[in-house]
């Protein structure tokens, strides 16, 4: 009953406001009182700052710049294998891709094509492929990195709503993953062919950013403008090696990974709500 009555309030906060102002609070620079909010985050969620590249709480001017610290170069060692996990995370669901549609929970299912903005001939690519939603909790690390070596081919930004992402509500929510905010990375590989990315966005996730991105700090979202848009990179050859970081989530959400059929086996000791770290072995 608990949990149907938290994904039933979902439908009626106001998510996109509350998301607006803890943005904007999370780039706020507020001195002790910023000290005090990541003292209790700290804390409240057992953030484990040894790992951080800078474990000194009171040297964050504002909580993004805490919530999105880079870790020690060593925090990771990568795995030798043709896939790597992309993030600190949990496991949501992983396995086959049905046609069009991914698993998402017991008894939903929601379609690739709505997932990645409507492009269906896309989606065609990943039909009978395989994909993988990775959840990043609070206490997770907040840089997202590359699976494998991939050259940029679009980036897609597709507006939706901001529920929250986390088990609880990927039970209750139909189609929870395609009605969200997402920004979607479609890459193409040499060794393994085509690959995307999919950052999900949720309820105070303030907004996510890539490192190719042309704004400031690579940020995509603010400004929310209730319209999809897709920028085109076939000409400027980004590439991004295993392990290079691609983006980031200022606050936390889903990453979801798609890949074309026969690309890759999952490393069997995978299994649904399971913590994986970034670089550990996802596949071969």
């Amino acid at each position: 009953m608990k949990n149907r009555l938290s994904v039933l309030l979902q439908y009626i906060l106001p998510k996109q406001a509350i998301t607006a102002i803890a943005g904007k609070l999370a780039h706020y620079q507020g001195g002790e009182l910023t000290t005090s909010v990541i003292k209790w985050f700290v804390k409240r969620y057992q953030v484990n700052m040894a790992e951080a590249a800078n474990p000194d709480i009171t040297s964050y001017t504002t909580f993004n710049e805490f919530f999105t610290r880079p870790l020690k170069i060593d925090a990771r060692p990568m795995a030798q294998a043709d896939f790597i996990c992309p993030v600190d995370g949990a496991i949501s669901q992983f396995g086959v891709i049905e046609h069009d549609q991914i698993f998402q929970a017991k008894g939903h299912s929601y379609s690739i094509t709505a997932l990645i903005g409507g492009d269906k001939a896309l989606a065609e690519k990943f039909e009978d492929g395989h994909f993988a939603c990775l959840y990043l909790s609070p206490k997770d690390y907040h840089r997202i990195h590359m699976p494998c070596d991939g050259t940029l081919k679009s980036m897609t930004y597709v507006p939706g709503a901001l529920f929250s992402v986390n088990p609880i509500t990927a039970q209750g929510v139909p189609g929870l993953f395609a009605r969200n905010e997402r920004v979607v990375c479609e890459f193409v590989s040499e060794k393994h062919g085509s690959f995307i990315m999919v950052l999900v966005g949720a309820t105070i996730v303030g907004s996510m950013a890539t490192v190719w991105h042309d704004a400031e700090n690579g940020i995509i979202n603010p400004p929310r403008t209730g319209k999809t848009k897709t920028w085109n990179y076939d000409k400027k050859n980004i590439t991004l090696k295993q392990g290079e970081e691609m983006g980031r989530f200022l606050l936390g959400s889903t990453v979801v990974m798609l890949f074309e059929k026969n690309t890759l086996q999952f490393n069997t000791d995978w299994q649904p709500a399971k913590a994986i770290k970034l670089g550990e072995l996802m596949g071969n």
